[in-house]
C-alpha cells in the first residue's frame, strides 16, 4: 500500500496531471501513464493516483488490477523525483496480464515520461 503521502486523491490533483500542458503522457497496450511537475509541489514527495475504469471489468477484477499496479509503484516510488504527480491509468488488457509483464511495461513508460520531463523542465529553465 502506498503511504498517505504518496496518493493523489482529488479530482482537481488528477485533472491536473492528466491535462497539464507542461506534463507527459506515454501509453502502452496495459496502461497509459501521465507526469506533471508544477512548482507549487517542488520538494513535496511524488504522488500516485490510479484510474481503472468499468472496461477492465468486474469491480473484482478491477480492485485486483488496481492493488497489483499501487504494489508495483511502491517498489518504484523512491525513483520519481519530488514534486511529481503520476496518474496510472489501466486498459482491459491489464487485468489479464502477469505481474511482471505490467512491472516490464511500467518501468518503460516511468523512464519515457520522467525523461519527457526533465527534458521539458530543463528546456524551461533557459
Amino acid at each position: 500500500m502506498l503511504p498517505a503521502q504518496h496518493r493523489l486523491r482529488q479530482s482537481a490533483d488528477f485533472a491536473a496531471a492528466v491535462r497539464a500542458t507542461g506534463g507527459a503522457r506515454s501509453g502502452s497496450r496495459l496502461i497509459v501513464v501521465h507526469a506533471n511537475q508544477t512548482d507549487a509541489r517542488a520538494g513535496h514527495p511524488p504522488r500516485v493516483g490510479f484510474v481503472v475504469s468499468k472496461a477492465v471489468g468486474s469491480a473484482v477484477v478491477r480492485n485486483r488490477t488496481k492493488r497489483r499496479l499501487r504494489a508495483l509503484v511502491h517498489q518504484r516510488i523512491d525513483r520519481l523525483p519530488l514534486g511529481t504527480d503520476l496518474v496510472i491509468r489501466a486498459n482491459p488488457p491489464a487485468a489479464q496480464a502477469s505481474s511482471p509483464e505490467l512491472g516490464a511495461d511500467l518501468d518503460a513508460l516511468l523512464a519515457r515520461v520522467l525523461r519527457r520531463l526533465s527534458t521539458a523542465a530543463a528546456g524551461g529553465a533557459r
